[in-house]
């Protein structure tokens, strides 16, 4: 059953937000200095590609839109955000560790020709020629040469040779696995 996630007003009406319309692309670390900033570690700077009013987190276990109202770079993983109308280190203080998603409908369609990390398949449905679907992927585990998509507690090698197909729409990858990966 998919789990629904409820978030408080939000473009002046109540929704109900499903927990598979967004995927995690980051965690807020410390708050920074005392006008509100907070420390941004993400996996992914879809976020910044798409040029987004808000990013969601997960507060208390229910999934909040935030609206940024401003944002840099410190590295290529790190940003410090402000938040609209969170102006003190003590309005951002019950951030600090809170997991951050981004939404699967705003995330820029990528064409056949386009460049993209391995971690842009984070929230993709993997499937297996032979088995079938074996789950969504959680997170790409791109540290070392060896990529790997992580399902659960799973770990597939993201290897480029067993993949047949990536349709971008759906958000599913295809892949020939060899015989016996599985049971591992």
């Amino acid at each position: 059953m998919e789990k629904e996630i409820q978030w408080s007003m939000f473009n002046g009406q109540y929704s109900m937000i499903k927990e598979d319309e967004v995927y995690k692309i980051g965690q807020i670390g410390r708050t920074h200095g005392i006008k509100g900033e907070v420390t941004f570690c993400f996996t992914d700077d879809v976020w910044d590609r798409a040029e987004a009013e808000y990013l969601f987190l997960r507060v208390e276990g229910i999934l909040v839109p935030f609206f940024l109202e401003e944002y840099r770079f410190r590295s290529d993983t790190t940003a410090l955000l402000k938040f609209l109308d969170y102006d003190s280190a003590n309005d951002v203080q019950f951030l600090i560790g809170c997991e951050v998603f981004f939404p699967h409908s705003l995330t820029p369609e990528a064409s056949e020709d386009d460049e993209y990390t391995w971690r842009y398949f984070t929230g993709f449905a993997l499937f297996d020629e032979t088995a079938g679907l074996i789950g969504n992927i959680d997170s790409v585990d791109d540290s070392t040469q060896n990529v790997l998509f992580q399902i659960g507690t799973r770990l597939i090698p993201a290897a480029e040779e067993w993949i047949t197909d990536i349709n971008h729409k759906e958000r599913t990858i295809r892949m020939a696995l060899p015989e016996g990966l599985l049971d591992l």
